[in-house]
C-alpha cells in the first residue's frame, strides 16, 4: 500500500526547519566550541522556540496541513504524550519510540519531526516535568521523527520492519547522547577525569565526554534500544498496515465536498 508523505515543507517552512534545526542544534555542541566559562547560554533556545512554533503555523497557513492532519498530529501526539509515562523513564524504558518512528515512516518524515517536537511537550505539560530540558528534548524527538527519511520508500515487507528496527536502536543511542550532551556540562563539577572543562581543546572535551557517556548512560542506552525494538518488531506489521490504511481513507489535503442530495 503506497502513501505519500501529508507533510512537506517547502520554501517559508523549509526555511522555518532548517532554521530551528540549527540554532537548536548550537544549543547541544555549544561546549565544544565556547572558549571560556560563559554559563549555559539559554538564548539559543529562547530563539529556537519561536522558530518551532512558526513552523508550525507556516504549514498550517500554506496548506501543508488541512484539518484532517491537523486532527491526526493532535491525537497521535496525545498518545505519544500517554505512552511515555508509561515506563516513568526506567532505566531508558521509553513506549513512546515505537509510535513515534512507525508514524514517521507512514506519514513522512516531516510530520514525524513536528509529532516529536509537540509529544514530547506535551508530555512534559501532562507530567509537570516541565524545565529548561525540555526543550533538548522535543527537539531530539523531532530529529528522531526527521530521521525516519533515510530509509527509502521503496524499502517494504520484512526488509522494511528490519529497517526501522535497526532505526529503533540508533534512536535509542542518539536520545542518549544528546541528553547527556545538555546534562555533561553541569553534573560532574570541574575536578574530574571527565569533566567539561571551558577553553579546553575540542578533541579534549570530546574525549571527555565520550568516556562521561558510556560510563554513566549505556545502562539506559542499552535498555532503551532493546526495548524500541522489541515493540518495533513484534508491532511494525499490524501497526503499519492500519496506519496505512488509515491514510488511505481520509484521504489527507484532498478538499472534502458536499454533495446535496436532490429528492425525486
Amino acid at each position: 500500500m503506497k502513501t505519500a508523505d501529508i507533510v512537506r515543507f517547502k520554501g517559508a517552512s523549509l526555511f522555518a526547519l532548517v532554521a530551528t534545526s540549527t540554532v537548536s542544534a548550537i544549543g547541544f555542541l555549544w561546549p565544544f566550541f565556547i572558549s571560556e566559562n560563559q554559563g549555559h547560554p539559554q538564548w539559543i533556545f529562547l530563539l529556537a522556540t519561536p522558530f518551532a512554533v512558526l513552523l508550525l503555523l507556516i504549514s498550517v497557513s500554506n496548506k501543508s496541513l488541512d484539518s484532517k492532519s491537523v486532527a491526526l498530529l493532535a491525537v497521535l501526539s496525545a498518545l505519544i504524550a500517554a505512552l511515555r509515562p508509561m515506563g516513568t523513564g526506567a532505566v531508558g524504558i521509553e513506549p513512546m519510540w515505537f509510535v513515534l518512528i512507525l508514524a514517521a515512516r507512514v506519514f513522512g518524515a516531516s510530520f514525524g519531526f513536528l509529532l516529536g517536537t509537540i509529544s514530547m511537550f506535551l508530555s512534559a505539560i501532562l507530567t509537570g516535568g516541565l524545565g529548561p530540558w525540555v526543550a533538548y528534548q522535543s527537539f531530539a524527538a523531532g530529529w528522531i521523527g526527521l530521521g525516519v527519511a533515510i530509509i527509502p520508500k521503496k524499502v517494504k515487507g520484512k526488509m522494511e520492519i528490519a529497517a526501522l528496527a535497526c532505526y529503533g536502536i540508533i534512536a535509542a543511542e542518539f536520545f542518549g547522547i544528546v541528553m547527556d550532551l545538555q546534562f555533561w556540562p553541569w553534573t560532574l563539577g570541574a575536578d574530574t577525569q571527565l569533566s567539561y572543562r571551558a577553553g579546553a581543546p575540542l578533541g579534549e572535551n570530546f574525549s571527555h565526554f565520550i568516556s562521561y557517556h558510556f560510563l554513566s548512560s549505556m545502562a539506559w542506552d542499552i535498555p532503551r534500544a532493546i526495548f524500541t525494538t522489541s515493540l518495533i518488531l513484534l508491532t511494525a506489521k499490524p501497526v503499519l498496515h492500519t496506519l496505512r490504511r488509515a491514510h488511505t481513507r481520509a484521504a489527507f489535503m484532498t478538499p472534502i465536498e458536499f454533495i446535496e442530495r436532490v429528492k425525486a
